[in-house]
């Protein structure tokens, strides 16, 4: 009996608990659920709010999130131009979401690019965009022009006039008079009556604007009830028939010229270009019909603002940069605004990907790439122990790596330990454990670290009591700049079979690659210049991705990155949404591993 009352009181609580959740979100705050990847700066953009605001109501959010648990993220005062946001609770459905905020379904999808049949589920947060303020207007300014078309004889001083329309509706390909009445809760006569000039019921022109008049009172006698759309139904009316693209129209928006940023970055720029020309190239030999524009970006916004008030750039099905941050903002506007695709291919630290769907950011966020490092590095060495060798120096850009590759260990309750720099053969030998698959680790970067690491590290393995008594497994594991290393210590990465994770690789022992690279000595006379990445192909990989796509898929490119099966020459690509009214994040991750049979190979966890 008392274990009975104790799981009702139970039961009884964690019921009060969820209402009080569900009554505070309505009024101060949303329910977001932490996905991979996702950090508080990443939340903060999502929502337009701070991080401060978000520890303010998760004390010790600062220290560590984690994913799968939930955040309060402060709501809003006021809707904006851009809504308001909801999370989804049990049981409401899609239709219920249109009638609780008196906006149309066609306008929630349309908020929410991301949205599916699928996803649409408990605990996702969607984004409702403002209803009925927008739609008012609209059908406001249609009764002032049909009063304006009346003859003066007719108007004669009267009081305000109420709008007959409760909002307007632009008519999609292959809409009819059934599904959009049933979009807005009407029924076909009411929407026939209250747009006479409809000749034929069957067929409505693709772009016509129609009142949607308000439902009548109710009758004295209650009307048999109308069945509600399913989710299903809804997302299949909605759904728009993919536009192919015959002749794409691409822009390239990028400092090309010399100018006050030093000729550095204009060489780096125009490599980036002339490899994208070798994509554009590639594409027309195989049929594909491409305009390009290329503009010189300049340095200032005000540069950028001249450019984007060209006429055709409203045409474009695609724009490629800009380089410098503080051009993003109008460029990310302007294609939000025409819905022109943004493929922005330096910079990792921009935020406009978080709210606008037409984004698409190349360089992965931070948080981002690691999550995958992370989930990789388990999955290759699921009975690793690590062994971090601490650099005296050098160590803050690691520092949050090597802090979130110590939190991921210990939540995989995986054995880790630490010996500084400085630590000899013998004491590296000491750390080892035959059990375990022992994987050093250095916490930096830095060449200097490893001139001093690699050494020790490479006589422990050769030395010959070792080889007999210990004989433990034992790699290296580091960081995409160990590339440019290669070459001075290519054998010590072969003997102590070593790792590193890059977004970015390519052999140029491999056929694509030396191909690549003897095209572009024989297009320019010269070859890229030796760096990481190299621009030149950044520039082919990515025009070409992206143009490839619309070639294959026109307007429903969004819809299919998962059956973009190409084999990029240096450049990985996974594109994935960051919400449901977001644009696109590329979280490709490779592993390249030397192995001690002397094979260099890249490592595709997503194939």
């Amino acid at each position: 009996m008392k274990i009975f009352y104790k799981v009702c009181l139970s039961l009884l609580f964690a019921f009060t608990f969820f209402a009080l959740a569900n009554a505070q979100e309505n009024q101060t705050y949303i329910i977001h659920t932490i996905q991979k990847g996702q950090s508080l700066y990443s939340i903060s953009n999502m929502y337009g709010t701070t991080v401060d605001a978000i520890v303010k109501l998760n004390p010790g959010s600062d220290q560590v999130i984690v994913e799968g648990k939930q955040l309060k993220v402060p709501r809003p005062d006021a809707i904006t131009d851009q809504g308001t946001f909801h999370t989804i609770q049990q049981g409401e459905t899609l239709y219920g979401l249109s009638q609780k905020y008196k906006v149309t379904v066609k306008s929630i999808l349309d908020a929410n690019p991301g949205l599916n049949e699928k996803n649409f589920r408990f605990g996702q947060v969607v984004n409702i965009p403002q209803g009925k303020a927008v739609a008012l207007e609209e059908s406001d300014k249609q009764v002032q022009a049909t009063q304006l078309e009346e003859p003066k004889a007719q108007q004669g001083i009267q009081g305000p006039v109420q709008s007959r329309c409760k909002e307007m509706h632009k008519v999609a390909r292959k809409e009819t008079v059934y599904s959009i009445a049933r979009m807005y809760s009407i029924t076909e006569q009411e929407l026939l009556d209250a747009n006479p000039e409809i000749s034929d019921a069957k067929k409505l022109k693709k772009g016509k604007l129609l009142c949607i008049p308000y439902p009548k009172a109710q009758q004295s006698t209650k009307p048999q009830e109308e069945k509600q759309p399913t989710d299903e139904e809804l997302f299949n009316q909605n759904k728009v028939a993919d536009q192919k693209i015959n002749v794409i129209k691409a822009a390239v928006i990028l400092p090309l010229v010399p100018g006050e940023q030093g000729k550095a970055e204009s060489s780096r720029m125009v490599e980036y270009y002339q490899g994208f020309l070798l994509a554009v190239d590639s594409l027309k030999r195989l049929g594909t019909s491409i305009d390009l524009y290329t503009y010189d970006s300049g340095t200032t916004v005000a540069s950028i603002e001249a450019i984007l008030a060209e006429p055709e750039m409203k045409q474009m099905n695609i724009i490629f940069g800009p380089l410098y941050t503080d051009q993003i903002k109008p460029m990310a506007d302007f294609a939000n605004k025409h819905h022109v695709r943004l493929v922005i291919p330096f910079t990792s630290r921009d935020n406009t990907v978080y709210r606008n769907p037409d984004i698409y950011q190349i360089n992965t966020p931070q948080s981002y790439l690691y999550s995958e490092v992370y989930e990789h590095f388990v999955r290759q060495f699921p009975r690793a122990h690590v062994i971090f060798l601490n650099a005296k120096s050098g160590t803050e850009e690691k520092a949050d790596f090597i802090k979130g590759l110590r939190e991921e260990l210990t939540n995989k309750q995986m054995s880790f330990t630490d010996l500084s720099e400085d630590a000899t053969s013998k004491e590296m030998q000491a750390a080892l454990r035959q059990d375990k698959s022992n994987v050093f680790v250095p916490t930096s970067g830095s060449n200097t670290v490893l001139i001093k690491t690699l050494p020790q590290l490479s006589t422990m393995v050769s030395d010959s009591l070792y080889k007999e008594k210990i004989n433990a497994e034992v790699h290296l594991f580091g960081y995409p700049e160990w590339q440019t290393y290669t070459k001075d210590h290519l054998s010590a990465f072969f003997d102590l079979d070593t790792y590193f994770y890059a977004s970015f690789y390519t052999n140029n022992l491999l056929a694509a690659p030396r191909s690549f690279n003897a095209n572009f000595r024989n297009w320019y006379g010269k070859d890229m210049e030796d760096r990481y990445p190299k621009y030149g192909m950044l520039g082919f990989d990515t025009g070409f991705f992206f143009l490839k796509g619309l070639a294959l898929y026109g307007s429903g490119l969004e819809n299919n990155l998962d059956k973009m099966n190409l084999t990029p020459i240096q450049t990985g690509f996974k594109f994935d949404r960051v919400n449901n009214w977001g644009g696109f994040i590329n979280k490709k991750v490779f592993f390249v591993r030397f192995t001690p049979k002397y094979e260099l190979i890249k490592l595709d966890f997503d194939k």
